[in-house]
């Protein structure tokens, strides 16, 4: 493990004015998104959908790191041919990936899962290493359904995975980001999202220290706190930033450098303003980076604009870049509506 190379990337991938760009969804996720545009997915069509983000004009202005998933850490640009890592480090953007197998039923349970993919991670990180990738990515997803569930033991084996993941990425020389993702999918409070949200850090961080993960080496990837999408009464801005800040000062320890945000099924609008609202609001007590990992957030408008067409790739590009200029002014609390009527998002 070399210490100071995993310190200068944890901190480098949430360094103010920018942050990542997650384009890591799995075959089923792409094949989904593209069915929506009316596009059929496959690795060739896969490879045209992300060359069309990696090689927007500028990208490396907003964006400090890009986690992939497999079959794109293995691809290239089209046309010069360099292989996606290569391209990415040519701009100063710090490439990831994504290796964690999917959330299956955890046993016993028909209601909560945990993320499987350790088997053979060891061998694996050689290899993405041998690749380019200097960063991972593992997502825990943790479900709310009323006041039973989670259960304590579902937190504490997602936790648990995570920390024997982190302690291999660091083991290979890859920074770990850990996302431990609280859905909000439901109908629950605030309040609740905030109870379960704590209680899922806490169960990360203890595991973390039980495996002698380096913390200065880590970056926590959590939802904000918010309601359900679902409930009747929907907390505003305000009241999730400081609901989101008052549980992070809760719960991670000030060695961890940079925290980036998950978008979590926000619009690209709603999770660029409540990322700028929590760092106007931040204060001395948030030592940490606070940035963003966003996926659908900073892709949704450009690909819809692609759709396929390559006459469009221009005009995707220009919306990818808007959103995530915009997203990196939420980082430093400079975004404003100005900023967004502003922007060059294509119809």
């Amino acid at each position: 493990m070399n210490r100071s190379a995993l310190e200068e990337v944890a901190h480098t991938l949430g360094a103010r004015g920018k942050g990542i760009l997650a384009a890591d969804e799995s075959t089923p996720t792409i094949s989904k998104r593209l069915a929506a545009v009316g596009v059929e997915s496959s690795p060739e069509i896969n490879n045209a959908y992300r060359d069309v983000l990696l090689t927007a004009p500028g990208l490396e202005r907003s964006i400090s790191g890009v986690i992939f998933f497999e079959e794109t850490l293995r691809q290239a640009t089209i046309g010069r041919a360099v292989p996606y890592p290569d391209h990415l480090k040519a701009l100063g953007i710090i490439p990831g990936i994504k290796v964690d197998k999917g959330a299956k039923m955890l046993a016993g349970s028909s209601r909560e899962k945990v993320t499987e993919g350790l088997d053979g991670l060891r061998e694996r990180f050689a290899t993405y290493n041998e690749l380019g990738a200097r960063f991972a990515k593992w997502r825990a997803v943790i479900a709310i359904e009323g006041d039973a569930i989670p259960s304590r033991n579902a937190l504490q084996v997602n936790a648990h995975a995570l920390a024997r993941y982190a302690a291999l990425a660091q083991e290979a020389g890859l920074v770990p980001i850990c996302e431990p993702e609280v859905l909000m999918d439901g109908t629950h409070s605030i309040a609740r999202a905030f109870e379960v949200t704590e209680a899922a850090i806490k169960s990360v961080y203890l595991a973390l220290h039980e495996q002698g993960v380096l913390l200065e080496g880590t970056v926590l990837k959590p939802n904000m706190v918010m309601s359900g999408y679902d409930g009747s009464e929907k907390a505003g801005t305000d009241e999730v930033a400081a609901k989101t800040l008052e549980c992070l000062k809760r719960c991670v320890p000030a060695a961890v450098p940079s925290i980036v945000f998950l978008s979590g099924g926000q619009t690209e609008i709603e999770a660029t303003t409540h990322l700028n609202r929590i760092n106007e609001m931040k204060d001395a007590a948030c030592p940490w980076n606070l940035s963003f990992s966003f996926g659908r957030a900073l892709q949704q408008t450009a690909l819809s604009t692609w759709a396929g067409d390559s006459s469009r790739i221009p005009d995707a590009q220009r919306a990818l870049l808007h959103r995530a200029r915009c997203s990196g002014l939420a980082t430093t609390g400079e975004y404003s509506e100005s900023v967004e009527a502003g922007g060059a998002t294509a119809s």
